[in-house]
């Protein structure tokens, strides 16, 4: 049986893959409280990932983009539920970003005794769909001049 995992022997594990020794990925042990795992996706235009080990799941997540920098969040909000199967294993969820606004996060999540090729499957996926749901959602957000920074 699969042990579970903690954020640092998940770092180390993940660090020892071919995944992470080609540069498809960049990973940093973010240690504190609640260590969590920052990847920079190099496949997928740098983009930036987090992962947390908690308690039973294992949740990987990206910042789609600020409320703020939607049109009309009620429509955007009614598109992303009629929409959501088109992108397999991810949720689409609002949470407090460190600046206090709220954000567009798109998540997955996978027990924490998945085997580690689950684990990579599932940070692809993820990326994936960021970039997918970005592309489908581009028309609900303001234009870029329009946007907070």
């Amino acid at each position: 049986m699969q042990p579970i995992w903690t954020a640092q022997v998940l770092y180390e594990a993940l660090s020892e893959t071919e995944w992470v020794k080609a540069d498809h990925v960049a990973l940093e042990l973010i240690q504190g409280s609640d260590p969590s795992l920052h990847a920079t996706m190099h496949d997928h235009g740098d983009l930036p990932l987090y992962l947390a080990v908690m308690g039973e799941q294992i949740v990987v997540e990206a910042l789609l983009w600020p409320v703020c920098d939607v049109k009309e969040p009620s429509a955007f909000n009614e598109e992303v539920l009629r929409s959501h199967k088109l992108f397999p294993l991810s949720s689409i969820g609002l949470e407090k970003m460190p600046n206090g606004q709220d954000g567009y996060i798109m998540f997955g999540a996978l027990s924490s005794s998945a085997n580690l090729s689950d684990v990579v499957f599932e940070v692809e996926l993820l990326a994936g769909n960021v970039i997918k749901a970005t592309q489908a959602y581009e028309d609900f957000l303001k234009p870029k001049h329009q946007q907070e920074s």
